[in-house]
């Protein structure tokens, strides 16, 4: 007998915690909408005094405010623990930069000097550096301000793109044979426009520390479940997907959708990963997957765009956005399929910068054409986001498998 084609799709909207969207709401007086997302029960878990700016829950879905197990407040760490991966361990950031004996075998190994090597954030650095690495040809290294990572920005005309993603993997193979404690090295690359403006590219290239035990995604793939991977997903949580997805230009955007950009010169990638988002849930019902289909998105904007530079009516902005699209996306889902929201940090505004921020999370839940029991899905059986994949786990039936790796 032929398994029902069912289709799960988890969305991340990156670093709206509830405190961060509290915080959003208390320095922001004009109105905003969010009729979707009220619909599925965010009004009822933020503060009481914040929920007169939402609209009433349709009472058909679940909500709650869930605090991940995990020491750090990072996109790695958030999205591992939704994938049934606890870790406890804690990472410093490294406001001094790096160590010259580092910087020395690196250079070494890249056939380049570096230079900078402070902490920074991702614009700033290459604003300040970019005339002097175009002059010499030298990356610009720098360490994150909210993250344990090293980051290489580079002219995609000064340095070709397939070597930048080189000098990120040499960068992090070393960091780990030195042990030094970072989950991450990036390479940012940039180009200049006509008008000399510098824009950061999306051939950026993360070299991700490795999980060290099977994952949901792992345990799916192996049931033959299809995996797909929207957006950075697959960066964070780097395991063996079906399929990744990720698209960079406008001409992949269906114009029937009116996906819309909210920054005034697109920096967004948001629609990209919505309309990938669409493209797999079409792809789930056209072609035959007897297992299912589970769809794991990331909407970068509310983190790279707009949190850490603290745009209060940007983020905002971004926020509506993705809630006039939730119907989109409902459209493209057939009854029984599953879609959850939840965030994988928050993001703390301070005078200098935005700083990733563990806080409450939402964790929305909704089944087409089920009450809010979820079909009986059960919830709260497990601690911070892992719940998130207990849930996932029970709809593609390898409940018992999840709950071993998260105890492993």
């Amino acid at each position: 007998m032929k398994r029902e084609q069912r289709t799960a799709l988890l969305m991340v909207i990156d670093a709206v915690g509830l405190t961060t969207l509290e915080y959003l709401l208390s320095k922001y007086p004009g109105k905003v909408r969010f009729p979707n997302l009220s619909r599925l029960g965010l009004g009822g878990i933020v503060r009481p005094e914040f929920r007169k700016r939402f609209g009433r829950a349709s009472g058909d879905a679940y909500a709650a405010r869930v605090v991940q197990v995990s020491a750090t407040a990072d996109s790695l760490v958030g999205h591992r623990e939704m994938m049934g991966v606890i870790d406890h361990r804690t990472y410093d950031l490294f406001p001094d930069g790096f160590g010259r004996k580092y910087l020395d075998e690196l250079e070494r190994r890249i056939g380049r000097k570096t230079f900078f090597n402070r902490m920074a954030g991702g614009m700033e650095a290459i604003e300040l550096n970019a005339a002097e690495h175009e002059r010499t040809g030298r990356p610009i290294v720098y360490a994150s301000k909210c993250d344990p990572l090293i980051q290489l920005a580079m002219n995609e005309a000064v340095i070709p793109v397939a070597e930048q993603h080189r000098i990120a993997e040499a960068a992090f193979s070393l960091g780990m044979e030195m042990g030094i404690p970072i989950t991450r090295a990036i390479a940012r690359p940039y180009v200049r426009n006509a008008q000399g403006e510098l824009i950061r590219t999306s051939n950026r290239h993360d070299a991700v520390l490795p999980i060290g035990q099977r994952t949901l995604v792992d345990v799916l793939h192996d049931a033959a479940v299809w995996t797909v991977a929207v957006g950075k997903t697959s960066d964070l949580v780097n395991t063996s997907y079906h399929a990744k997805i990720k698209l960079h230009s406008e001409v992949y955007l269906d114009p029937a959708l009116k996906l819309r950009f909210v920054h005034p010169k697109k920096k967004d990638t948001n629609p990209f990963s919505l309309q990938g988002t669409v493209n797999a849930l079409q792809a789930a019902r056209a072609v035959y997957r007897p297992r299912g289909t589970f769809v794991f998105t990331n909407l970068v904007d509310t983190d790279s765009v707009y949190g850490h530079t603290r745009e209060i009516e940007g983020g905002l902005k971004s926020i509506q956005e993705i809630d006039r699209c939730l119907p989109l996306l409902e459209r493209n889902m057939a009854n029984g399929d599953l879609l959850m929201i939840t965030a994988d940090h928050g993001m703390l505004h301070r005078e200098d910068y935005g700083y990733h921020n563990n806080e409450p999370l939402p964790f929305l839940a909704w089944r087409k054409g089920y009450g809010a029991g979820l079909g009986g899905l059960k919830t709260g059986l497990l601690p911070g986001l892992t719940d998130i994949g207990s849930v996932l786990a029970q709809y593609f039936g390898v409940r018992d498998e999840y709950r071993k790796i998260v105890k492993s």
